[in-house]
């Protein structure tokens, strides 16, 4: 499967869609094996991400109290580093959490069996997992795993295969533009279809680029990025334990470090925001036993803070979500949903479409042809447009339906 060359979220005209997704920037080396992790010897269980040198770092882990032994061991890494990474090692199918402090210890030998195997200290190694919960890490089958394990300039697609569970496809994009007059390039891959709602998601991303990056303007731009992306997808409701999304920007495209505050700078903010959005919308897309993709854009919103929360209340619904599944345009669903989302409205000034059909205007039914309605919400793509009137401020949010699907995936998942 090659990279998506349409994504639905508009391409900024300074940047062009490339192939290769994490070792599109240059510098990168990626490959995956299969280590046993899975009971399907045919599918792909340890990925390996490596940059001919160290990079800087920037990441957001998950919010969840009980975090899983790789992010406490990633956020101690980039503490004592300095933010600086070189390599990042997953395995799919055991998340490596709820393991106590044998969990830990095992992701501490796994970033020590990578550091021995490229000859890098281990603290420049993140190690990610993704799957069951409570389950010991195998770490015989880990150690193998990494001894199998190869990379290439071209293996973007196959770590992206290697980091995926429940998953029906991969997600990777990459995009190439111009700083300081230098070529640069930047490349991502997601994981994640369920266990999905912000603050992040059961999800992994991985983002690359070969750009110089000041540290503080990476930090502070990721931050941005993965609020305007991974924190506006909602497949169910559930946040994980593991999520985790790292930039890794190596400096070997040679242009001057970019910064805040400057027209470089807001190329670069424009390139990741981009990516971002592209593969968080690809998550929604794919979410278990999903069939339609939902954007939900509110505008008008009092705040920004509202303009989220409104947006985020309506793909959390699983009444909507349940109604969307079922092609029925019952709008007072969404109307529940945003009087309950803590946003400012005023209910005579709401009016929401979809598709669109205009189905409400200031808080009632407007007149619409039912059989249009029908027709929006048998699409395979469902645009919610919101207006508060309240104000200035929007936001755009991704979900999808709630079909039985989703039910069948989450009943056998622990087998």
């Amino acid at each position: 499967m090659s990279d998506a060359v349409t994504s639905g979220i508009p391409l900024p005209p300074n940047l062009r869609l490339i192939q290769g997704g994490v070792t599109a920037p240059h510098g990168f080396r990626a490959g995956s094996t299969y280590a046993g992790i899975k009971t399907d010897a045919n599918t792909k269980d340890m990925a390996l991400l490596v940059a001919d040198t160290p990079c800087v770092a920037a990441a957001t882990f998950t919010t969840s109290r009980t975090p899983a032994a790789p992010v406490l061991l990633d956020k101690e890494h980039l503490a004592a580093t300095g933010f600086r990474a070189q390599a990042v090692v997953v395995n799919s199918a055991n998340a490596n959490c709820s393991t106590g402090p044998q969990g830990y210890a095992d992701a501490v030998r796994t970033a020590e069996l990578v550091g021995e195997k490229l000859g890098i200290a281990p603290n420049l190694v993140m190690v990610s997992s993704t799957g069951i919960i409570g389950r010991p890490l195998p770490m015989d089958k880990i150690a193998r795993g990494v001894a199998q394990l190869e990379v290439s300039p071209t293996g973007g697609e196959a770590f992206s295969n290697a980091i995926i569970t429940t998953d029906t496809r991969v997600k990777l994009t990459a995009v190439e533009f111009q700083l300081d007059g230098k070529t640069v390039r930047l490349g991502g891959t997601t994981k994640g279809a369920g266990m999905i709602y912000p603050n992040m998601a059961t999800m992994l991303c991985y983002v690359t680029t070969d750009a110089a990056v000041d540290p503080e303007f990476l930090r502070e731009t990721l931050r941005t990025a993965v609020a305007d992306s991974f924190n506006m997808v909602c497949v169910d409701g559930d946040m994980s334990t593991n999520d985790t999304v790292l930039c890794l920007a190596n400096g070997l495209a040679g242009n001057v470090p970019t910064s805040a505050g400057t027209a470089d700078g807001n190329r670069f903010a424009s390139a990741l925001a981009y990516v971002t959005q592209y593969l968080a919308r690809e998550m929604a897309r794919d979410g278990e036993g999903a069939t339609k993709l939902m954007t939900v854009l509110v505008r008008g919103a009092a705040s920004d803070a509202d303009a989220r929360r409104a947006a985020r209340a309506v793909t959390a619904s699983p009444l909507w979500q349940c109604a969307v599944a079922g092609g029925d345009a019952n709008w007072g669903r969404i109307l529940a949903a945003l009087g309950a989302s803590g946003a400012a409205l005023d209910q005579d000034r709401l009016a929401i479409g979809i598709n669109g059909v205009k189905l409400v205007e200031r808080g009632q039914a407007a007149e619409y042809d039912p059989a249009a309605a029908k027709r929006a919400m048998a699409e395979t793509g469902i645009d919610v447009e919101i207006d508060l009137d309240q104000g200035p401020y929007q936001a755009t949010a991704w979900g999808c339906d709630l079909t039985h699907g989703y039910i069948d995936e989450n009943t056998t998942y622990f087998r």
